[in-house]
This record gives C-alpha cells, sequence and structure tokens, in this order.
C-alpha cells in the first residue's frame, strides 16, 4: 500500500508540473447541499428544489452540483434547519420561520388569522413585497433565496366535519404555527405543536382530532387516508423560507452568484406562488374521488370567526413596534395581489 501512494505521488506531481492535475481539480464543481424535511415526493421537492437545483446546474454549465437531502437527512429535527444553514450544516435549506416561535416575529403579521389571499400566488407575492422593504433585518443571519407561502390553509376533522365554532369545541387540533395555535384557542379548540411530518402518526394514534394544512400537503403525508371531513375556512397560510448560508454564497465567484441571484427572489416568486396554487389539486381530487365531504364556512359564521380571533392580532400589535402601521401595510398588500 505505501508503494503504491508513493508511485501514486510521484505520478500526480509530474501531473501538476504538466498543469494538468491543477485543472482537473479546478474544475471540479461547486457542490450545495440542500436539506428540508418533507419526502422526496412533496411538492417542495417536486415543484421548488428540483427545479431549483436543475435551472443552477444548467446556468452554471455545471459548475455547480446541487445535491437534495429530504426528510431531515443530513440529521436534526424540523425546527432546528434555520440554525443548520446558518452555521453551514446545510448550504441551503427550506423550511418555516415559525417552526422557532417568537424569533422572526414581523414576517408572523403573514400567519395571522385570515391575513391571507385567496390563492397562494397573491400571497406570496404581498410576502415578498413586504420583505423588500422590512424584514431583512430579521433574516440578515443568511441569504434569503426566497419567501413564500401555501395556499389557504383547510381544517380536516376525521370524525366530524366543522360547519361553525362550536364544531371546534375541546377539539385536539395540529397548530402550524403559533399565532394560529392561539387562533384555535380562541375558537374553543385544543391546539397541539408538532411538525406536519409527525401528523399522520398524531391522528391514526388519536393524539389529535384533526389539523390545519393546506390540501397539498395531505397527499405527501397520507393524510387524507385518516380524515374525511375539509372546511374552507381562509383561517391562515404559513410562510416558508428558502435561504443559503451566507459564508458559502460569499464564497462563490461572482458569476457563479449571478446564476444564484438569477434563479431567486423577484425572479422566481410568482412562478412559485403558481406552483403551490397548483399542488393543491392532487390533494382535493384525493378528497373527492374518495367521497369525502368538503364545505365551506358560510358568511356569516366566518364572521363569527373573524371577531373570535381578533385578540390574537391585537396581541401581535401591541407587542411589535410600530404593529399597526406593519400591520395595514401587510393587509394592503394582500389585498392589492388577491385579483380572485
Amino acid at each position: 500500500m505505501r508503494r503504491l501512494l508513493g508511485r501514486t505521488a510521484v505520478v500526480a506531481g509530474a501531473l501538476l508540473g504538466l498543469g494538468i492535475l491543477g485543472s482537473a481539480v479546478a474544475q471540479e464543481p461547486i457542490k450545495i447541499k440542500v436539506s428540508h424535511f418533507l419526502s422526496p415526493m412533496s411538492p417542495t421537492q417536486v415543484k421548488l428544489l428540483q427545479p431549483w437545483a436543475e435551472a443552477i446546474e444548467k446556468d452554471s454549465n455545471g459548475r455547480i452540483d446541487v445535491e437534495i437531502y429530504p426528510s431531515m437527512q443530513l440529521g436534526g429535527k424540523p425546527p432546528q434547519l434555520f440554525d443548520q444553514v446558518r452555521t453551514g450544516v446545510a448550504d441551503v435549506v427550506w423550511t418555516l420561520p415559525g417552526y422557532t416561535p417568537g424569533r422572526f416575529p414581523l414576517v408572523e403579521v403573514f400567519e395571522l388569522p385570515f391575513m391571507t389571499a385567496s390563492t397562494a400566488e397573491a400571497s406570496t407575492m404581498a410576502v415578498w413585497d413586504f420583505y423588500q422593504k422590512h424584514l431583512k433585518e430579521e433574516f440578515k443571519d443568511v441569504h434569503v433565496l426566497l419567501l413564500h407561502t401555501h395556499a389557504p390553509g383547510l381544517v380536516h376533522m376525521k370524525d366530524k366535519a366543522v360547519t361553525k365554532m362550536e364544531d371546534l369545541q375541546g377539539k385536539k387540533i395540529r397548530l402550524p404555527v403559533k399565532p394560529i395555535g392561539e387562533a384555535l384557542k380562541a375558537l374553543g379548540a385544543v391546539p397541539v405543536g408538532m411538525p406536519v411530518p409527525e401528523v399522520y402518526e398524531a391522528l391514526s394514534r388519536g393524539v389529535v382530532d384533526g389539523t390545519v394544512i393546506p390540501w397539498e400537503v395531505t397527499v405527501p403525508t397520507r393524510v387524507n387516508e385518516l380524515v374525511k371531513y375539509h372546511t374552507n375556512t381562509g383561517l391562515y397560510t404559513s410562510v416558508f423560507l428558502l435561504a443559503m448560508n451566507k459564508d458559502k454564497y460569499e464564497s462563490l465567484p461572482a458569476d457563479l452568484k449571478a446564476v444564484v441571484d438569477k434563479n431567486s427572489g423577484a425572479n422566481i416568486v410568482q412562478k412559485i406562488g403558481k406552483a403551490w396554487d397548483d399542488a393543491e389539486l392532487p390533494g382535493l381530487k384525493q378528497a373527492k374521488d374518495g367521497k369525502h365531504e368538503i364545505t365551506t364556512l358560510s358568511a356569516e359564521e366566518k364572521a363569527r370567526w373573524i371577531k373570535t380571533t381578533r385578540p390574537v392580532i391585537d396581541a401581535w400589535i401591541a407587542r411589535t413596534p410600530n404593529g399597526q402601521a406593519l400591520y395595514d401595510e401587510a393587509a394592503a398588500l394582500v389585498k392589492k395581489y388577491d385579483t380572485k
């Protein structure tokens, strides 16, 4: 073995002298490790991360090699993803700022009750505009590639449809983010916190009676196998973050930074918002094919929910510097882009 290594060193030295080895090393692609908590079949991977990776590799002429690690394959738990990209455990992550309550207080404005447009595309455009003006300091520890939302989340129940507030009384409901947990509590439910990959087991074991998620999550998590009742409420959306380690981004040559820039931010925000709207269709179809009961809150009942959850909004405004103005601006942006 030692003789083999010696001969290898001699050959390597000769190649280096000829400039051949140096050229080969210089052409090694830069690897970017991308981590997220959902399955490889999820819309997150299929509609966002895989197309993003392919575009980055193509536009860099193969000088960047993107490796995607779904289902937390790099280790840790979903709430740790932000710190993993901040510290360089992963080069890029897709996560929810809301998985670490209180850490990103301003972006929470888009997760307050009924602060959602009728489409993911509209809410995503609103969030991105708001980020440009108000959220850069909040996310200064990472290089933000994208903020986006899902379509309005529904209430999904195992045993009984929710058509009025009283139907939630005492029901254990998985909450997506803290503000909606507070809203569910105000509505009479018992909110239970957990990352979305844990919802199926929680439903199957009776830990929760239902969950609030968008249609697009019901297929990869197999939730539609366990719930039979779905209610459109317009209650909420969640904000997602696609972020890159700052040092990794800064280490890229200028032309490769330009490749990343081309495939992030305003250049992709509307497309990704629309992709999340399209991702709703399989879950909805699956529920219809299974002859599930799908309902929508009446206008009168929705007004009751809005009034009942208003204290959650007032509390956010009270604890947030310039809270009323920020809330009003976010609401105006949602209205601006919500054309349906």
